[in-house]
């Protein structure tokens, strides 16, 4: 009973996106040809294709850069989960609060970027 009291305390004091949503994921970056830098928010993350774990409710602005194509930017923008508000305003107000402050209803939906690169013209 101790346990179910704690659990209960904890889901009504945070918000569901909070508590239970992903934090990080898996992204993908990939570009035809392969090879091209991969710069995130500007800090150099590797080459494509790349395989790299990030922070999933933060925006990213990746750029793809490779000698002899020009830079090619995919732009991933946070979007607010429906399912999360829903069952914050189910929980009450506290939870609404706290994911609302937090930002946590926003999440990154997509997880990867492919671009064809396109080459310079002299």
């Amino acid at each position: 009973m101790k346990h179910v009291l704690l659990l209960l305390a904890a889901t009504t004091l945070s918000g569901c996106a909070t508590l239970f949503g992903s934090h990080t994921a898996e992204f993908d970056f990939t570009s035809d040809p392969s090879g091209a830098q991969v710069l995130i928010d500007g800090q150099l993350a590797g080459t494509t294709p790349l395989e790299i774990e990030l922070s999933n409710h933060e925006p990213l602005v990746v750029t793809f850069r490779k000698e002899g194509y020009q830079d090619i930017t995919c732009r991933l923008s946070l979007k607010t989960g429906a399912g999360w508000v829903i069952l914050d305003v189910l929980g009450g107000l506290i939870p609404v609060i706290v994911d609302g402050v937090t930002g946590k209803w926003s999440q990154l939906p997509d997880h990867d970027c492919h671009v064809a690169l396109t080459p310079e013209t002299t």
